[in-house]
């Protein structure tokens, strides 16, 4: 596999966490160690599962750390329907932000479904006839 700057969920995952970032910045000053950090924290955190997850030696460990992601994802865009409840987030932010995360989550979603077919065709025996040493 390449790099993981090469990967289309990791642009995706950066266009979200820079948008929450902005969005986060204009939040009440009570809620930085709250909202605004959960919110920060969980978008970084699938940015870097996905990078991390490129990094592993196999599939499994790959797949594992792409999971990972995809709940990050899941727990940013909670956080997002809560923001906006709270009206810390306009509901036109929140919508760039679900879009954003749409997004991301498709791209990891093909990226995950990938990973799977490659794990199943490395655990599949090989058709090969096996080689034996002349004797």
């Amino acid at each position: 596999m390449g790099s993981f700057e090469d990967l289309r969920v990791f642009q995706r995952a950066i266009d979200l966490m820079v948008d929450v970032y902005t969005a986060t910045e204009a939040f009440p000053k009570h809620e930085l160690y709250g909202l605004t950090s959960q919110m920060r924290r969980a978008s970084c955190s699938v940015v870097s599962n996905v990078a991390e997850g490129q990094g592993r030696l196999s599939y499994g460990e790959t797949r594992q750390l792409l999971s990972q992601a995809r709940g990050s994802l899941f727990e940013v865009q909670a956080q997002v329907i809560v923001a906006n409840r709270l009206r810390f987030l306009s509901d036109s932010s929140a919508e760039h932000l679900k879009k954003r995360i749409r997004a991301a989550g498709r791209e990891l979603a093909g990226l995950i479904e990938w990973i799977k077919r490659r794990e199943a065709e490395a655990k599949r025996p090989s058709r090969k006839k096996p080689q034996t040493p002349d004797t």
